[in-house]
């Protein structure tokens, strides 16, 4: 989870936007991190890189808990 947060926090930095101190697994990667298109297409591609997993396999992900369960079932 940590790492998965210091990725998000990276990249709300390089927006110009404030960090988190913390994930929860329902929070909405649009509306709760405020993660645009762009954003959530860069995280995408830091998430596959990073821990070796296809994030769209099985459709669209909303939710910290949507990646954590693509992270923690590979």
């Amino acid at each position: 989870m940590q790492e998965l947060l210091d990725i998000v926090n990276e990249m709300r930095e390089e927006a110009g936007k404030n960090t988190i101190e913390k994930l929860e697994p329902s929070m909405d990667l649009r509306d709760d991190l405020e993660l645009d298109s762009l954003m959530l297409a860069e995280l995408t591609v830091r998430l596959e890189d990073e821990f070796d997993i296809d994030i769209f396999e099985d459709g669209i992900i909303q939710t910290i808990g949507d990646i954590l369960i693509k992270i923690n079932g590979k």
